[in-house]
């Protein structure tokens, strides 16, 4: 049996990964799926102390309080930055780094950085949190429920620059990539999917949908995410 801990994107929470949840328990694993402080379920706790120092230990929390070792850790989109973050930290409990469409970090970057400015603002009079936007999804009838769930991201969540002390391709597990080939806005993870399509240190897979994988194509994600049991 594996254990998988899969880590949510921004605006969003752990009713991302319901349908791939499932999927993981049915086949006979661990399927881990924590909501960041501020988001999802845990929208209530936000503020201005949230910050991706913050989220990096509630996925570092998850890890210790549950006694996971030999885990296969996803980090979906911004939760790209999170995973990167805890592997300071957890480096030891992890076999499996997968990044979803997802940014992959160095040392000092943030969401603000990698996108050029076009996420986050670090001015003192920025707001505390940014809104959460329509995203598109295959079926009408999951945006319908997806959509009014998505929440304000905490601000310094996208401008606090992650710490890497080792990059990824040095850390001794194995890195996998999954690329969402069909969103409008996918440029923001060109750089990061670019980084794993041309490396022999990464598993590279690409999934014909908008970035909203988890939810529009949880089959077709479970079945790479299986290959790694």
């Amino acid at each position: 049996m594996a254990t998988f801990v899969l880590v949510h994107g921004a605006w969003g929470g752990s009713y991302g990964f319901r349908a791939v949840r499932r999927l993981l328990n049915a086949a006979g694993h661990e399927a881990l799926t924590p909501s960041l402080t501020g988001l999802g379920e845990r929208s209530h706790l936000t503020g201005p102390h949230v910050d991706l120092s913050l989220h990096v230990r509630d996925v570092v929390n998850v890890l210790h309080y549950d006694d996971v070792d030999d885990a296969v850790l996803l980090g979906f989109s911004y939760g790209g930055m999170v995973v990167t973050g805890a592997m300071e930290l957890v480096a030891d409990r992890v076999r499996e780094l997968v990044y979803l469409d997802a940014f992959v970090p160095d040392d000092g970057d943030s969401v603000r950085s990698l996108t050029g400015g076009a996420l986050g603002d670090d001015s003192p009079d920025a707001p505390p949190t940014v809104p959460a936007g329509i995203r598109t999804f295959d079926d009408p009838i999951v945006a319908a429920r997806s959509n009014p769930r998505r929440h304000a991201q905490p601000m310094r969540t996208l401008t606090e620059p992650v710490r890497v002390s080792v990059p990824v391709e040095r850390r001794g597990v194995g890195l996998t990539y999954i690329r969402a080939t069909q969103d409008p806005n996918g440029t923001l993870f060109d750089a990061s999917a670019a980084r794993a399509r041309t490396s022999d240190a990464w598993r590279y897979h690409e999934i014909a949908t908008t970035h909203m994988v988890p939810e529009n194509r949880p089959e077709e994600l479970c079945e790479l995410l299986l290959a790694l049991a």
